[in-house]
Protein backbone atom coordinates (compact mmCIF):
# COMPACT_ATOMS: atom_id res chain seq x y z
CA UNK A 1 0.00 0.00 0.00
CA UNK A 2 2.97 2.49 1.48
CA UNK A 3 4.62 1.58 -2.02
CA UNK A 4 1.68 2.35 -4.61
CA UNK A 5 0.74 5.34 -2.91
CA UNK A 6 4.57 6.53 -3.16
CA UNK A 7 4.52 6.01 -6.89
CA UNK A 8 0.79 7.64 -7.26
CA UNK A 9 2.30 10.79 -5.54
CA UNK A 10 5.10 11.05 -8.03
CA UNK A 11 2.81 10.22 -10.65
CA UNK A 12 0.10 13.37 -9.89
CA UNK A 13 2.45 15.49 -8.51
CA UNK A 14 4.37 15.14 -12.27
CA UNK A 15 1.06 15.53 -14.34
CA UNK A 16 0.13 18.48 -12.44
CA UNK A 17 3.70 19.77 -12.54
CA UNK A 18 3.46 19.37 -16.53
CA UNK A 19 0.13 21.07 -16.68
CA UNK A 20 0.72 24.29 -14.94
CA UNK A 21 3.83 24.37 -17.55
CA UNK A 22 1.57 23.91 -20.16
CA UNK A 23 -0.83 26.42 -19.56
CA UNK A 24 1.63 28.86 -18.82
CA UNK A 25 3.26 28.41 -22.13
CA UNK A 26 -0.12 28.40 -24.05
CA UNK A 27 -1.20 31.81 -22.44
CA UNK A 28 2.34 33.03 -23.56
CA UNK A 29 1.61 31.60 -26.55
CA UNK A 30 -1.77 33.46 -26.92
CA UNK A 31 0.40 36.61 -26.12
CA UNK A 32 2.79 36.41 -28.29
CA UNK A 33 1.14 34.94 -31.34
CA UNK A 34 -2.64 34.76 -31.59
CA UNK A 35 -2.52 38.36 -30.11
CA UNK A 36 0.37 39.85 -32.45
CA UNK A 37 -1.33 43.21 -32.20
CA UNK A 38 0.04 44.18 -28.62
CA UNK A 39 2.54 46.11 -30.15
CA UNK A 40 1.25 50.05 -28.85
CA UNK A 41 4.42 52.12 -30.63
CA UNK A 42 2.45 54.48 -33.07
CA UNK A 43 4.71 55.93 -35.89
CA UNK A 44 4.25 58.24 -38.75
CA UNK A 45 5.08 56.72 -42.05
CA UNK A 46 4.39 57.49 -46.03
CA UNK A 47 0.66 55.72 -47.32
CA UNK A 48 -0.14 55.44 -51.10
CA UNK A 49 -3.55 58.14 -51.86
CA UNK A 50 -6.83 57.10 -53.18
CA UNK A 51 -9.16 59.48 -51.99
CA UNK A 52 -9.09 61.85 -48.92
CA UNK A 53 -12.00 64.50 -47.67
CA UNK A 54 -10.77 67.39 -45.80
CA UNK A 55 -6.83 66.10 -46.98
CA UNK A 56 -7.17 63.89 -44.11
CA UNK A 57 -6.19 60.05 -44.69
CA UNK A 58 -5.05 57.46 -42.55
CA UNK A 59 -3.61 54.16 -42.28
CA UNK A 60 -3.80 51.37 -39.53
CA UNK A 61 -0.90 48.73 -39.67
CA UNK A 62 -2.42 46.09 -37.61
CA UNK A 63 1.03 44.22 -36.96
CA UNK A 64 3.29 47.43 -35.96
CA UNK A 65 0.13 49.52 -35.22
CA UNK A 66 1.32 52.32 -37.00
CA UNK A 67 -0.95 55.01 -37.85
CA UNK A 68 0.29 56.48 -41.41
CA UNK A 69 -0.98 60.16 -42.09
CA UNK A 70 -0.50 62.08 -45.55
CA UNK A 71 -2.57 65.10 -47.10
CA UNK A 72 -3.06 65.59 -51.03
CA UNK A 73 -0.72 68.75 -50.63
CA UNK A 74 2.87 69.88 -49.78
CA UNK A 75 1.47 72.04 -47.15
CA UNK A 76 1.51 71.48 -43.80
CA UNK A 77 -2.35 71.04 -42.29
CA UNK A 78 -3.41 73.75 -40.41
CA UNK A 79 -3.17 73.04 -36.12
CA UNK A 80 -6.53 73.45 -34.50
CA UNK A 81 -7.32 73.80 -30.74
CA UNK A 82 -6.86 70.73 -29.51
CA UNK A 83 -10.23 71.24 -27.47
CA UNK A 84 -11.99 71.07 -30.70
CA UNK A 85 -10.71 67.68 -31.45
CA UNK A 86 -13.46 65.61 -30.92
CA UNK A 87 -10.92 62.30 -30.85
CA UNK A 88 -10.16 61.71 -26.64
CA UNK A 89 -7.39 61.95 -25.31
CA UNK A 90 -7.73 58.77 -23.01
CA UNK A 91 -9.23 55.58 -23.59
CA UNK A 92 -8.03 53.36 -20.85
CA UNK A 93 -7.09 52.33 -17.14
CA UNK A 94 -3.53 51.11 -16.42
CA UNK A 95 -3.09 47.73 -13.85
CA UNK A 96 -0.55 47.91 -11.34
CA UNK A 97 2.26 45.59 -12.50
CA UNK A 98 2.45 43.40 -9.31
CA UNK A 99 -0.56 41.87 -10.90
CA UNK A 100 1.06 41.31 -13.98
CA UNK A 101 4.60 39.84 -13.20
CA UNK A 102 4.26 36.75 -13.83
CA UNK A 103 7.25 35.24 -11.33
CA UNK A 104 8.84 35.87 -8.03
CA UNK A 105 12.55 33.15 -7.72
CA UNK A 106 11.97 34.37 -4.10
CA UNK A 107 8.72 33.48 -3.51
CA UNK A 108 7.97 30.93 -0.43
CA UNK A 109 8.37 27.22 -2.34
CA UNK A 110 10.20 23.90 -1.72
CA UNK A 111 10.57 21.02 -3.63
CA UNK A 112 7.66 19.43 -1.83
CA UNK A 113 5.12 22.47 -2.49
CA UNK A 114 3.48 23.24 -5.92
CA UNK A 115 5.27 26.28 -7.01
CA UNK A 116 2.98 29.70 -6.54
CA UNK A 117 4.82 31.09 -9.26
CA UNK A 118 3.25 27.88 -11.13
CA UNK A 119 -0.30 28.66 -9.92
CA UNK A 120 -0.05 32.28 -10.55
CA UNK A 121 1.94 32.86 -13.20
CA UNK A 122 -1.08 32.42 -15.50
CA UNK A 123 -3.38 34.53 -13.45
CA UNK A 124 -0.59 37.99 -14.62
CA UNK A 125 -0.28 36.54 -18.27
CA UNK A 126 -3.96 36.62 -18.70
CA UNK A 127 -4.77 40.21 -16.88
CA UNK A 128 -1.72 41.48 -19.34
CA UNK A 129 -3.47 40.20 -22.30
CA UNK A 130 -6.71 42.04 -21.28
CA UNK A 131 -4.65 45.32 -20.60
CA UNK A 132 -2.63 45.05 -23.85
CA UNK A 133 -5.96 44.90 -25.74
CA UNK A 134 -6.66 47.70 -24.48
CA UNK A 135 -3.29 49.78 -24.74
CA UNK A 136 -3.76 49.09 -28.57
CA UNK A 137 -6.92 49.75 -28.99
CA UNK A 138 -6.23 53.56 -26.84
CA UNK A 139 -3.04 53.22 -29.34
CA UNK A 140 -5.08 53.62 -32.07
CA UNK A 141 -7.14 56.05 -30.90
CA UNK A 142 -4.66 58.56 -30.11
CA UNK A 143 -3.17 58.13 -33.11
CA UNK A 144 -6.64 58.76 -35.58
CA UNK A 145 -6.65 61.72 -32.55
CA UNK A 146 -3.41 63.22 -34.20
CA UNK A 147 -5.47 63.85 -37.27
CA UNK A 148 -7.09 67.23 -35.76
CA UNK A 149 -10.72 65.74 -36.60
CA UNK A 150 -13.48 68.13 -35.67
CA UNK A 151 -16.75 66.58 -36.91
CA UNK A 152 -17.83 64.22 -39.35
CA UNK A 153 -15.68 63.31 -42.32
CA UNK A 154 -15.30 60.24 -44.78
CA UNK A 155 -12.40 58.84 -46.92
CA UNK A 156 -10.61 56.00 -48.51
CA UNK A 157 -7.18 54.98 -48.23
CA UNK A 158 -4.94 51.50 -49.47
CA UNK A 159 -3.28 50.28 -46.74
CA UNK A 160 0.61 50.46 -46.34
CA UNK A 161 0.51 46.98 -44.34
CA UNK A 162 -2.06 44.89 -46.41
CA UNK A 163 -2.29 46.49 -49.65
CA UNK A 164 -6.05 46.43 -49.57
CA UNK A 165 -8.81 49.11 -49.87
CA UNK A 166 -9.77 50.39 -46.79
CA UNK A 167 -12.90 52.74 -46.33
CA UNK A 168 -13.31 55.67 -42.99
CA UNK A 169 -16.16 58.18 -41.48
CA UNK A 170 -16.18 60.01 -38.59
CA UNK A 171 -20.55 60.44 -38.06
CA UNK A 172 -21.79 62.80 -35.84
CA UNK A 173 -24.75 61.18 -33.76
CA UNK A 174 -24.76 57.72 -32.89
CA UNK A 175 -26.50 54.64 -30.57
CA UNK A 176 -25.05 51.51 -29.28
CA UNK A 177 -26.98 49.01 -27.48
CA UNK A 178 -29.55 51.28 -26.38
CA UNK A 179 -26.84 53.95 -25.49
CA UNK A 180 -26.69 57.75 -27.46
CA UNK A 181 -23.13 58.61 -28.45
CA UNK A 182 -21.80 62.40 -29.65
CA UNK A 183 -19.68 60.14 -32.22
CA UNK A 184 -19.28 56.96 -34.34
CA UNK A 185 -15.72 56.13 -36.25
CA UNK A 186 -15.99 53.08 -38.76
CA UNK A 187 -13.75 51.40 -40.66
CA UNK A 188 -14.10 48.93 -43.46
CA UNK A 189 -11.92 46.82 -45.48
CA UNK A 190 -13.94 47.60 -49.17
CA UNK A 191 -13.64 44.61 -50.72
CA UNK A 192 -15.41 42.29 -47.90
CA UNK A 193 -17.99 45.42 -47.30
CA UNK A 194 -20.58 42.47 -48.81
CA UNK A 195 -19.91 40.07 -46.36
CA UNK A 196 -21.71 38.84 -43.13
CA UNK A 197 -19.90 41.30 -41.48
CA UNK A 198 -19.90 43.95 -43.81
CA UNK A 199 -15.89 43.90 -43.59
CA UNK A 200 -16.10 46.06 -40.47
CA UNK A 201 -12.01 46.64 -38.63
CA UNK A 202 -12.94 48.61 -36.36
CA UNK A 203 -15.98 50.81 -34.87
CA UNK A 204 -15.73 53.34 -32.03
CA UNK A 205 -18.62 54.96 -30.31
CA UNK A 206 -17.67 57.56 -27.89
CA UNK A 207 -19.14 60.96 -25.55
CA UNK A 208 -16.65 63.67 -25.08
CA UNK A 209 -17.53 65.40 -21.92
CA UNK A 210 -16.94 62.84 -20.17
CA UNK A 211 -15.04 60.70 -21.68
CA UNK A 212 -16.45 57.53 -22.55
CA UNK A 213 -17.33 55.17 -25.31
CA UNK A 214 -17.10 51.84 -26.82
CA UNK A 215 -14.49 50.27 -29.20
CA UNK A 216 -14.72 47.32 -31.47
CA UNK A 217 -11.83 45.61 -33.72
CA UNK A 218 -11.49 42.83 -35.91
CA UNK A 219 -7.90 42.73 -36.32
CA UNK A 220 -8.05 40.06 -39.20
CA UNK A 221 -10.39 43.08 -41.74
CA UNK A 222 -7.57 45.42 -40.07
CA UNK A 223 -4.98 43.52 -41.58
CA UNK A 224 -4.15 40.75 -43.97
CA UNK A 225 -0.68 40.53 -44.72
CA UNK A 226 -0.01 38.25 -41.42
CA UNK A 227 -1.68 34.74 -41.41
CA UNK A 228 -4.06 34.66 -38.30
CA UNK A 229 -5.59 31.08 -37.07
CA UNK A 230 -7.97 32.99 -35.71
CA UNK A 231 -9.90 35.39 -38.55
CA UNK A 232 -13.02 35.66 -36.33
CA UNK A 233 -11.64 37.07 -33.24
CA UNK A 234 -13.15 40.19 -32.18
CA UNK A 235 -12.21 42.42 -29.19
CA UNK A 236 -13.98 45.35 -27.56
CA UNK A 237 -13.13 47.82 -25.04
CA UNK A 238 -15.66 49.94 -23.11
CA UNK A 239 -14.22 52.74 -21.02
CA UNK A 240 -15.68 55.43 -18.51
CA UNK A 241 -13.81 57.88 -17.53
CA UNK A 242 -16.59 58.92 -14.96
CA UNK A 243 -17.57 55.35 -13.88
CA UNK A 244 -20.76 54.74 -12.80
CA UNK A 245 -19.53 51.44 -10.97
CA UNK A 246 -18.11 53.85 -7.99
CA UNK A 247 -14.76 53.76 -9.21
CA UNK A 248 -13.26 57.57 -10.77
CA UNK A 249 -12.12 55.64 -13.92
CA UNK A 250 -13.15 51.71 -14.83
CA UNK A 251 -12.44 49.88 -18.72
CA UNK A 252 -14.07 46.20 -19.42
CA UNK A 253 -12.07 44.44 -22.22
CA UNK A 254 -13.34 41.38 -23.93
CA UNK A 255 -12.05 38.91 -26.43
CA UNK A 256 -14.06 36.33 -28.39
CA UNK A 257 -13.62 33.96 -31.11
CA UNK A 258 -9.79 32.79 -30.51
CA UNK A 259 -9.09 29.68 -32.19
CA UNK A 260 -6.87 27.06 -31.16
CA UNK A 261 -5.49 23.32 -32.12
CA UNK A 262 -6.31 21.54 -28.75
CA UNK A 263 -4.08 18.82 -29.79
CA UNK A 264 -1.32 21.39 -29.59
CA UNK A 265 -2.98 23.89 -27.27
CA UNK A 266 -5.02 21.94 -24.50
CA UNK A 267 -5.32 24.87 -22.83
CA UNK A 268 -6.02 27.24 -25.53
CA UNK A 269 -8.07 29.91 -24.89
CA UNK A 270 -11.46 30.73 -26.47
CA UNK A 271 -12.59 34.20 -24.81
CA UNK A 272 -11.85 36.17 -22.60
CA UNK A 273 -13.98 39.15 -20.30
CA UNK A 274 -12.16 41.70 -17.90
CA UNK A 275 -12.86 44.73 -15.73
CA UNK A 276 -10.44 46.83 -14.51
CA UNK A 277 -11.44 49.48 -11.90
CA UNK A 278 -9.55 52.94 -10.70
CA UNK A 279 -9.73 54.97 -7.56
CA UNK A 280 -6.87 56.95 -6.79
CA UNK A 281 -3.76 54.67 -6.84
CA UNK A 282 -6.01 51.58 -6.12
CA UNK A 283 -7.01 49.63 -8.79
CA UNK A 284 -9.56 46.17 -8.86
CA UNK A 285 -9.49 43.98 -11.47
CA UNK A 286 -11.95 40.94 -11.89
CA UNK A 287 -12.76 38.54 -14.97
CA UNK A 288 -12.72 35.08 -16.62
CA UNK A 289 -10.84 33.29 -19.54
CA UNK A 290 -12.17 30.27 -20.89
CA UNK A 291 -10.26 27.36 -21.74
CA UNK A 292 -12.74 24.76 -23.26
CA UNK A 293 -10.94 21.79 -24.13
CA UNK A 294 -8.29 21.82 -20.86
CA UNK A 295 -8.45 19.11 -18.51
CA UNK A 296 -6.80 18.54 -15.16
CA UNK A 297 -6.52 14.84 -13.46
CA UNK A 298 -9.31 13.68 -14.20
CA UNK A 299 -11.96 13.58 -17.59
CA UNK A 300 -13.26 16.90 -16.85
CA UNK A 301 -13.58 19.32 -19.49
CA UNK A 302 -13.69 22.39 -20.01
CA UNK A 303 -12.81 25.41 -17.35
CA UNK A 304 -12.75 29.59 -16.97
CA UNK A 305 -9.89 30.80 -14.97
CA UNK A 306 -11.91 33.42 -13.29
CA UNK A 307 -10.00 35.63 -10.52
CA UNK A 308 -10.69 38.90 -8.70
CA UNK A 309 -7.44 41.16 -7.43
CA UNK A 310 -6.81 44.37 -6.32
CA UNK A 311 -3.52 46.76 -6.27
CA UNK A 312 -1.69 49.82 -6.52
CA UNK A 313 1.40 50.32 -8.22
CA UNK A 314 2.20 53.16 -6.19
CA UNK A 315 2.59 50.42 -3.07
CA UNK A 316 4.01 47.67 -5.93
CA UNK A 317 1.70 45.42 -3.89
CA UNK A 318 -1.55 43.20 -4.84
CA UNK A 319 -4.00 40.49 -3.45
CA UNK A 320 -5.75 37.78 -6.28
CA UNK A 321 -8.02 35.25 -5.65
CA UNK A 322 -8.63 32.45 -8.16
CA UNK A 323 -11.28 29.76 -8.93
CA UNK A 324 -11.64 27.12 -11.76
CA UNK A 325 -14.83 26.60 -12.32
CA UNK A 326 -16.23 24.58 -15.09
CA UNK A 327 -17.16 26.11 -18.44
CA UNK A 328 -20.45 25.48 -18.06
CA UNK A 329 -21.60 26.59 -14.44
CA UNK A 330 -24.29 29.30 -14.63
CA UNK A 331 -23.56 30.97 -11.45
CA UNK A 332 -22.90 34.70 -10.35
CA UNK A 333 -21.78 33.21 -6.67
CA UNK A 334 -18.88 34.69 -5.68
CA UNK A 335 -18.69 31.65 -2.61
CA UNK A 336 -19.43 28.99 -5.48
CA UNK A 337 -16.93 30.29 -8.17
CA UNK A 338 -14.07 31.21 -5.82
CA UNK A 339 -14.81 28.87 -2.91
CA UNK A 340 -16.47 25.82 -4.27
CA UNK A 341 -14.24 26.12 -6.95
CA UNK A 342 -11.08 27.08 -5.85
CA UNK A 343 -7.68 25.86 -7.04
CA UNK A 344 -6.83 23.89 -3.69
CA UNK A 345 -10.59 22.05 -4.04
CA UNK A 346 -10.26 21.62 -7.39
CA UNK A 347 -7.03 20.19 -7.67
CA UNK A 348 -7.46 17.96 -4.28
CA UNK A 349 -10.16 16.63 -5.44
CA UNK A 350 -9.32 15.49 -8.79
CA UNK A 351 -6.33 13.87 -7.54
CA UNK A 352 -7.86 11.88 -4.89
CA UNK A 353 -10.35 10.65 -7.74
CA UNK A 354 -7.45 9.98 -9.90
CA UNK A 355 -5.15 8.67 -7.36
CA UNK A 356 -7.43 7.16 -4.40
CA UNK A 357 -3.79 5.72 -2.95
CA UNK A 358 -3.06 9.47 -2.02
CA UNK A 359 -3.08 10.70 1.53
CA UNK A 360 -5.04 14.23 2.13
CA UNK A 361 -1.15 14.72 3.83
CA UNK A 362 0.22 14.82 1.20
CA UNK A 363 -1.75 16.17 -1.33
CA UNK A 364 -1.98 19.22 1.66
CA UNK A 365 1.79 19.48 1.44
CA UNK A 366 2.12 19.74 -2.16
CA UNK A 367 -0.67 22.65 -2.29
CA UNK A 368 0.27 24.29 0.29
CA UNK A 369 0.56 27.93 -1.82
CA UNK A 370 -3.23 26.98 -3.08
CA UNK A 371 -4.65 28.40 -0.18
CA UNK A 372 -6.58 31.65 -1.20
CA UNK A 373 -5.67 34.67 -1.18
CA UNK A 374 -2.40 35.14 -3.24
CA UNK A 375 -0.05 38.06 -1.95
CA UNK A 376 2.32 39.83 -4.38
CA UNK A 377 4.73 42.94 -4.95
CA UNK A 378 6.67 43.89 -7.53
CA UNK A 379 8.74 40.96 -8.61
CA UNK A 380 5.68 38.85 -8.70
CA UNK A 381 3.45 36.02 -6.37
CA UNK A 382 5.04 36.56 -2.37
CA UNK A 383 3.18 33.64 -1.04
CA UNK A 384 -0.58 31.79 -0.86
CA UNK A 385 -3.06 31.79 2.05
CA UNK A 386 -1.60 33.81 4.79
CA UNK A 387 -0.94 37.58 4.82
CA UNK A 388 3.00 38.72 4.72
CA UNK A 389 1.99 42.23 6.38
CA UNK A 390 -0.76 44.64 7.20
CA UNK A 391 0.07 46.77 4.01
CA UNK A 392 -2.02 44.63 1.83
CA UNK A 393 -5.01 44.79 4.36
CA UNK A 394 -6.50 46.72 1.99
CA UNK A 395 -6.48 45.08 -1.22
CA UNK A 396 -7.32 41.68 0.84
CA UNK A 397 -10.50 43.40 2.14
CA UNK A 398 -11.63 44.50 -1.31
CA UNK A 399 -11.23 41.68 -3.54
CA UNK A 400 -14.22 40.25 -0.60
CA UNK A 401 -16.70 43.04 -2.45
CA UNK A 402 -15.27 41.48 -5.98
CA UNK A 403 -16.75 38.34 -7.70
CA UNK A 404 -16.14 37.51 -11.35
CA UNK A 405 -17.68 37.16 -14.39
CA UNK A 406 -20.65 34.14 -15.14
CA UNK A 407 -18.46 30.77 -16.61
CA UNK A 408 -21.07 29.91 -18.93
CA UNK A 409 -21.47 33.57 -19.96
CA UNK A 410 -18.20 33.71 -20.83
CA UNK A 411 -17.82 30.46 -22.55
CA UNK A 412 -20.96 31.39 -25.04
CA UNK A 413 -19.46 34.98 -25.27
CA UNK A 414 -19.56 36.56 -28.67
CA UNK A 415 -18.78 40.13 -29.77
CA UNK A 416 -20.21 41.73 -33.20
CA UNK A 417 -20.22 45.03 -34.59
CA UNK A 418 -23.38 47.46 -34.72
Amino acid sequence: MLRGSIRQGYMWRSVLDKRCTLLIKNVNFVIIIRSTWQLTELKLANMKNLTCHRGLLFSLILSGLFLACSDDTDEAPTPIDPSDNIIPEKFSVAVPSALTIGTNPNGRTNNDDLSGNSIYEALGLFIKLGEESAEVTEAIILGIRSLDITGATEGAYLSADDERNKRFQTIEGATYEGTNYEFELLITDIEDEGNDDSGKAMQIFWNTNPVEGVAILKPYNIDRSEPTDSPEAIYKLEYQSESDMGYDAHMIVSISGLTFDPEEDPYGVDNLKMFVGRTGETVDVFGNSNHPQAQFFTDDTGFNWAFVASGSDEKDLGVAEVGLPPSTLNSTDRTEILETYSMRNVFSSQILEEFPLIGQELIDQYLNNTFPPGYFNDNGFVQGGESPGEEWDEFESRITDLAPYNPSSISGQEISFQ
